[in-house]
């Protein structure tokens, strides 16, 4: 078989049913047929991301980006890692940020991209920023729980 849209779907389809390695073996599979295409790079840094190979994932959703600048997951992605990193001791939130205002240039209404946005301008310190893209998002989805929460410490801690 050598079609890399077979192995391809197929890996998508592992991934989505959790088993994580058996889809990164199809989607290696189609690369070795076409490897000029973001999606198997994407959804090799999905599977490698659930699996904890950060590093890995992250060259995946890099390699994803410059054949195509438009992934907005995967600058979202590549920011969450960054974010949640637990074997990092000074992650570069400034990276991270970028990833961030990249991915909601590109959909303003990303939600998930907002609350990350509004938890890396916390830990560097910009808190009116923060407020800022918790307010976006509360436009947009009035009853977000944990933005509300991060808003209410926000300012009941750090604005004074």
């Amino acid at each position: 078989m050598n079609d890399y849209k077979y192995y391809l779907d197929n890996g998508i389809f592992d991934i989505q049913n959790g088993r994580f390695e058996q889809g990164i073996e199809n989607i290696n599979k189609s690369l070795e047929l076409k490897k000029d295409w973001e999606i198997p790079y994407f959804y090799r840094g999905v599977a490698n991301q659930a699996l904890e190979n950060f590093d890995e994932a992250m060259l995946d959703y890099t390699k994803s980006i410059q054949l195509n600048e438009k992934m907005t997951d995967a600058y979202y992605n590549r920011a969450r890692i960054i974010l949640t990193r637990k074997d990092i001791e000074n992650p570069d939130i400034e990276k991270a940020v970028k990833d961030l205002e990249k991915a909601l240039n590109l959909d303003d209404k990303f939600i998930d991209a907002l609350f990350a946005m509004a938890a890396a301008q916390k830990k560097i310190g910009n808190y009116h920023k923060a407020l800022e893209h918790l307010e976006k998002l509360l436009e947009i989805e009035p009853d977000a729980v944990h933005a509300r929460a991060l808003k209410k410490l926000i300012l009941q801690k750090y604005i004074v």
